[in-house]
């Protein structure tokens, strides 16, 4: 009796256990690769959340493929050090940031042609289409400043300075943009009405801020950073709500808002996933192994799907100044990772 009561006992115990373990699973695992033709770096990926198309950085073009299948559908070249792509649908242009030239090209996005080229700061990176101000805002890695675009006619509305390093930018889609430094290990917060710098905030131990996603319902921002940790802000007073440990070498984090869940893609080969529980609440759920390199993402909104490009690496060759190999020829590609 007293065998048959231990071995029960042991396996409520195990049942406790797993069903603990699934309660801490995201699900999200490897669905799909897709290969990318041409050679070179890349840099940010973007997901058109009213197409099939997925944008990808690559070098001196841009690769646009199904989000889908993975099928080539265009590709933007004849440019000159890309690091991101923001879409303005309504307006039915695209916009690249070209770190090499320091200019901002301009695309229809119904043809993939370029219609015009825009002069930026010192190298533009981070760029995205704020839907609040209509304008395209694009970060200045060298010049410590913000480009900014009316996409009706193209025109610089303002250039603005921000005392620092800028990477991700995001909006609440209510008048205010977050934008991290990462020479200065601080969020900072601007006015989409007046370009004023109203906020800017400290990271606590996070260092090298990269990623950024927000929670427009909580006014959460998650704060990606290079050191190994998640910076969970209160959006409205800069106050550090959490600090969580993810991967390491971030530099993309996005946020589900049906699945309350932040995930930061990290260069050293992992998808961190934080779950926010609550407006004060986070757990770090787990960690998804992907694949040396996929350090940025996007998020397909309606499929929740995620998108990290990478490529595999000769370990024999010299290290470039990010202490990374180069990318083998022919090997870029794009893991897609789901339920």
């Amino acid at each position: 009796m007293k065998v048959i009561f231990k071995s029960l006992i042991t396996a409520v115990a195990t049942m406790a256990m797993c069903t603990t373990a699934n309660a801490q699973s995201s699900g999200y695992h490897l669905l799909n690769t897709f290969k990318a033709s041409g050679d070179g770096g890349w840099d940010y990926v973007t997901v058109s959340q009213v197409t099939d198309k997925l944008y990808l950085s690559h070098g001196n073009q841009v690769n646009i493929i199904s989000k889908t299948t993975g099928a080539d559908i265009a590709t933007i070249g004849s440019l000159e050090g890309v690091h991101g792509i923001a879409l303005a649908s309504q307006f039915g242009k695209g916009f690249i940031s070209n770190g090499g030239s320091n200019t901002i090209s301009v695309f229809n996005t119904a043809t993939n042609t370029i219609t015009a080229t825009i002069p930026g700061g010192k190298k533009p990176d981070a760029i995205i289409y704020d839907h609040f101000s209509k304008r395209v805002y694009v970060g200045n890695g060298k010049s410590h400043d913000l480009t900014i675009i009316n996409p009706a006619n193209n025109h610089v509305e303002q250039t603005l300075d921000v005392d620092g390093k800028p990477e991700m930018i995001v909006s609440n889609d209510d008048g205010l943009l977050f934008l991290n430094l990462e020479d200065k290990n601080e969020v900072i917060s601007i006015n989409a009405n007046t370009y004023f710098v109203e906020h800017r905030w400290r990271l606590g131990s996070g260092k090298e801020p990269t990623g950024l996603a927000i929670d427009k319902r909580t006014n959460r921002l998650f704060v990606g950073c290079g050191n190994g940790v998640m910076v969970v802000i209160n959006a409205e007073n800069g106050h550090i709500m959490k600090e969580l440990p993810i991967g390491k070498g971030c530099d993309g984090v996005v946020f589900d808002p049906l699945s309350r869940m932040a995930f930061a893609s990290c260069g050293d080969g992992t998808l961190s996933i934080i779950k926010e529980n609550s407006p004060s609440e986070f757990t770090a759920l787990e960690s998804v192994s992907t694949k040396k390199g996929a350090r940025t993402i996007a998020l397909d909104e309606k499929t929740h799907k995620v998108y990290l490009p990478t490529a595999d690496f000769n370990a024999n060759s010299d290290k470039d100044k990010h202490g990374r190999h180069s990318p083998v020829p022919g090997s870029f590609q794009v893991l897609v990772m789901g339920k």
